[in-house]
């Protein structure tokens, strides 16, 4: 297996775990009865959006690095926000 075809895994992969989060929204919504982001959600963003960054660098693709650059950051921000309202709320009922 040459570089290539390495690198041409590594973009399905991303692109897979990427669309992999549509799933996991799709199923948990139709759970809840609701429509539902779980935190999965974001998860698989970032690691799919993470993977296809590194596949946009390989490319030199600066439309495509542009985008995912950009996506990472707004899944990195939502994971953060998540986390910060847990502690929120654990304080709360601790405290």
């Amino acid at each position: 297996m040459n570089s290539e075809s390495i690198w041409l895994c590594v973009g399905l992969v991303g692109q897979g775990i990427f669309s992999a989060r549509f799933f996991i929204q799709w199923l948990i919504s139709e759970k809840e009865k609701r429509s539902v982001i779980p935190v999965a959600f974001w998860y698989l963003s970032l690691l799919g959006g993470i993977t296809l960054l590194m596949y946009s660098i390989y490319k030199k693709d600066p439309v495509f690095i542009l985008g995912q650059s950009t996506g990472v950051f707004i899944y990195l921000r939502n994971l953060y926000l998540i986390q910060r309202e847990r502690v929120a709320r654990q304080l709360k009922t601790t405290g």
